[in-house]
């Protein structure tokens, strides 16, 4: 897309005000945005779906050291680059690999590495229904990432209809998603692609179709204040939203902000909910999500990636976490979190009003890594067994109880293990569930349900999710004590119906 010219930029930021349609119901601001955002049903209900980042880092050939999702950034090395001053060592290891695998970066750049990206065995009909029945109910593959190449049939020069699979993905995951009933959502890291670049520049011309790619029209470190940049960004991001119309917008970094930016974020996430509101007769059908802590939750849903929440939050948010270890595919990366404190994250999550999200990060032929797979597998027994507690549900009166104590915010996600006293709650058609974090090995005590407590009333019934045998317990003043049953579900955590 071209750099606009002064009268578009003007037309754009002069609908602050005058707006672009006559039944738009909230307002370009904050507060009105905080007043009227609904967080729809099907999100809150639905309580997991599954982010895909995938694309040209995806195909990097085998053997290359950890980048993170990086790898278009650090293969040009330090000089420059804003991202890699806290690892300059694993930057220049990954530089000096790639001079070596593929050559001078003169000679072949990250533009070169998009003929490798094919595609030629990525079927998004299976892995929607993959994913379907792991227990996903929304996906949201990834739309541009920091690179600044689209995955979808963009007026981006850079785009996965032109080059590399030749396919419109984001129209093929929709199509999957409607077929089998999912809510399809987009994300867009377009933000960040200025800066993303910065190393690169030296090896391009400016002018030339490359330069797109590199958003050499912008400085990397004074695009935020710069009004072409934002236009060119709101322009990108809208072409999304009314193309592909997702059920979800994520904005997976900065926006145009009030100050610098002629408040062009605030009046694209506004323009995509009145968008919806208008088209569905003022009810709100859609989720707007991202990732800044300092504004009203109240606003949008807060995207808590890879972090955790130390209370029951006023307003769902979401917990997105990683399968892969790098976000996009690397052969050998490790998951540092382990399959059992993965599940009880999702558990913690889901009783502080949380919805999962989990990243797979396929491979560059399109299929899920046999070592993700493991992960999504247990997923798939965990709610299978546990669904009931779990779809549907609210956060109770307090959260849980146990030793285990959770960091507040993103980048504190937990990687320690539970243990049998971490209990979670969760309720839902007037049922208390209660889920032990871990498969117990002795009888089990949940100090919050003792009588006189928090839970007032009665117990009548408690019976073990995915399971037949009788449960034997006994409420005393100290606690709710549940008798160690003698064969628990394969679910990695156990689940207790409790009725009054």
């Amino acid at each position: 897309m071209d750099i606009l010219k002064a009268g578009m930029i003007s037309a754009v930021v002069a609908g602050l005000s005058a707006g672009t349609r006559c039944d738009a119901q909230i307002e370009p601001t904050w507060e009105s945005l905080a007043e009227k955002y609904q967080v729809p049903d099907w999100f809150v209900d639905g309580k997991l779906g599954v982010w895909f980042h995938w694309g040209i880092p995806s195909s990097v050939k085998d053997g290359r050291p950890h980048d993170g999702s990086h790898y278009g950034a650090w293969m040009y090395g330090t000089e420059g680059q804003l991202s890699a001053s806290k690892h300059p060592e694993a930057v220049q290891k990954l530089t000096d690999w790639h001079d070596e695998t593929y050559g001078p970066h003169a000679e072949f750049g990250y533009e070169d590495l998009i003929p490798l990206f094919k595609a030629e065995k990525w079927d998004p009909d299976a892995l929607v229904q993959e994913v379907k029945a792991v227990g996903a109910r929304f996906i949201m593959p990834v739309a541009c990432h920091h690179d600044n190449f689209d995955m979808y049939d963009s007026s981006h020069p850079w785009n996965s209809m032109d080059m590399g699979p030749k396919r419109d993905t984001l129209k093929e995951w929709k199509a999957a998603a409607q077929k089998h009933g999912l809510k399809f959502g987009v994300s867009t890291h377009l933000y960040w692609s200025p800066r993303f670049f910065n190393s690169a520049r030296k090896y391009q011309t400016e002018g030339t179709v490359e330069s797109k790619l590199f958003n050499m029209d912008y400085s990397p470190s004074g695009y935020s204040r710069d009004d072409a940049w934002n236009t060119h960004w709101f322009e990108r991001c809208w072409e999304i939203i009314e193309k592909y119309d997702p059920d979800m917008f994520n904005n997976d970094s900065p926006y145009p902000t009030i100050q610098s930016g002629n408040g062009l974020g605030l009046k694209l996430f506004t323009d995509y909910v009145n968008k919806d509101l208008s088209e569905n007769n003022g009810k709100q059908d859609v989720v707007l999500s991202f990732k800044d802590p300092k504004k009203n939750k109240a606003a949008f849903t807060y995207n808590m990636e890879r972090g955790s929440a130390a209370k029951i939050e006023p307003e769902p948010w979401m917990w997105a976490t990683d399968l892969s270890g790098t976000w996009f595919y690397r052969d050998g990366a490790v998951n540092r979190m382990s399959i059992p404190v993965m599940l009880g994250n999702a558990i913690d999550s889901v009783s502080k009003n949380g919805v999962i999200m989990l990243n797979i990060a396929l491979k560059g032929d399109g299929t899920i890594p046999e070592n993700q797979m493991e992960y999504l597998d247990a997923f798939r027994n965990l709610m299978k067994v546990n669904g009931e507690g779990i779809y549907g549900s609210r956060p109770w009166k307090v959260f849980g109880e146990g030793p285990l104590v959770i960091k507040d915010g993103r980048g504190s996600e937990n990687m320690k293990p539970w243990s049998q006293q971490d209990i979670r709650f969760t309720t839902k058609d007037g049922h208390l569930y209660a889920f032990v974090l871990v498969p117990p090995t002795e009888n089990i005590e949940i100090k919050t349900l003792a009588k006189g407590g928090i839970f007032e009333d009665e117990i009548n019934n408690i019976s073990m999710l995915g399971s037949r045998e009788a449960v034997q317990w006994e409420r005393t003043a100290d606690a709710l004590v549940i008798q160690l049953p003698k064969t628990l579900p394969a679910s990695g955590v156990v689940g207790f119906k409790i009725e009054k």
